[in-house]
């Protein structure tokens, strides 16, 4: 028996879907009221703004250390306010876009230590940055809920 290759998803695809998931996270920052998206929290868990630098720490130079494999954390500024993480998820939203087209196709099933910390291979460390984001989000729903608003439907990654 022969078996092929086949890709289930291609890096562009991937990006697609990254990106959906980033727009509804955006939603997600919208939804909460300026005073509270850095000051409420639940059962001593961060805030959701604090939870949003943490994706923004994340992202960028997860795609900037699989294109060079320098692991460099990055610096970025650390928003206080709704508006300044939502220009600062902007910028970092249209770079992701101009970034991880560079990634080498043999990076997403090379293994490598991103961080000095986390050994896998490229395609499971972008999915880890995803699905960090994705989990995350989950408790942003549970805050919006708790001060009774209702929260963007987790399927809609539309603009």
């Amino acid at each position: 028996m022969t078996t092929e290759l086949t890709t289930v998803v291609t890096p562009e695809e991937f990006l697609t879907h990254w990106q959906g998931h980033r727009r509804l996270t955006r939603k997600m920052f919208e939804a909460f009221p300026e005073d509270k998206l850095f000051t409420y929290s639940l059962g001593g868990m961060r805030t959701f703004g604090e939870m949003g630098n943490e994706f923004l720490g994340m992202a960028l130079p997860t795609v900037r250390g699989m294109t060079t494999l320098k692991w460099e954390h990055f610096e970025h500024a650390k928003p206080t306010t709704k508006q300044g993480l939502l220009t600062e998820w902007d910028a970092q939203t249209a770079q992701l876009d101009k970034e991880f087209p560079l990634i080498p196709l043999g990076r997403f099933s090379e293994t490598m230590k991103a961080f000095g910390q986390w050994e896998m291979k490229g395609f499971q460390l972008l999915f880890y940055v995803l699905e960090n984001e994705v989990h995350h989000r989950g408790q942003g729903y549970v805050y919006l809920r708790s001060l009774g608003i209702e929260p963007p439907a987790f399927y809609d990654r539309e603009m």
